[in-house]
């Protein structure tokens, strides 16, 4: 949403590169994806993602706008979205950077949204409990002409314990009967 709300995305394309996960084999077996028949500890597998699909039931005005796969890799946790966007106006990174920035300081994103300029890799967000870790030293603009700019952005995430919490956040709303208390 800080990419949206900032510029306003006109289309976007996701890439999840993510750890393997527990339905994938872990020696080549038969499955009725062949991709998916494949050993998840030593294999890059192409998947499908429900990621730009369910973006577009939280956000509804991305409907039809975002497509995504997924990479599932040999790493057991750690996982990063790189998304790509044709964005409105012309956009340096800095800009970008700094509407990431300031979500993640203040507002509705700040506990789920982690802002950092350190070079990070996967292991290193492993146990954080934000939904995603903005890398802003991975963030690339491209302008297309003078009315638009491709943008490339790059989301670290826990894919275990981010999504833990985020349950944890879901039950203390329903308890609170919804009044929107976090814990």
């Amino acid at each position: 949403s800080s990419l949206d709300d900032g510029f306003g995305i006109l289309s976007g394309l996701m890439t999840t590169v993510h750890a393997y996960t527990n339905d994938q084999n872990l020696l080549d077996l038969p499955h009725k994806d062949l991709r998916r028949a494949r050993a998840a500890a030593v294999n890059i597998v192409p998947a499908s993602t429900g990621a730009a699909r369910a973006t577009s039931l939280v956000v509804a005005a991305m409907k039809g706008r975002l497509d995504g796969l997924a990479l599932r890799v040999p790493v057991p946790v750690g996982s990063i979205t790189d998304f790509t966007a044709v964005v409105h106006g012309v956009v340096a990174a800095d800009d970008v950077n700094g509407a990431f920035a300031a979500a993640a300081a203040a507002g509705p994103l700040e506990r789920v949204l982690v802002y950092t300029e350190d070079p990070i890799v996967s292991s290193d967000i492993v146990g954080s409990p934000a939904s995603c870790t903005f890398d802003a030293g991975l963030t690339m603009v491209q302008p297309i002409d003078d009315y638009t700019t491709l943008v490339k952005v790059q989301g670290w995430y826990d894919n275990e314990w981010g999504y833990s919490n985020r349950l944890v956040d879901l039950c203390v709303i329903v308890g609170d009967g919804g009044r929107g208390s976090s814990a």
